[in-house]
């Protein structure tokens, strides 16, 4: 599993940070969200999808 944000669709709202802490975290200058591990293992891929499904602009793909 792979992923990635859409860094011109990411706002910031920072759902994702709340779901999956481990997994992404809001930059020093606030404007996008950074992915921490791009490559979770497979036993984190309810996590990643829930903080994908919290997206409001659909910035996070999963791949894989």
């Amino acid at each position: 599993m792979k992923i990635t944000v859409d860094t011109n669709l990411c706002e910031v709202h920072g759902d994702c940070v709340v779901v999956a802490p481990d997994f992404f975290d809001i930059g020093e200058d606030d404007e996008v969200v950074q992915v921490l591990d791009a490559e979770p293992g497979e036993e984190h891929r309810a996590t990643v999808v829930q903080a994908a499904k919290m997206c409001p602009v659909a910035a996070i793909r999963i791949e894989g």
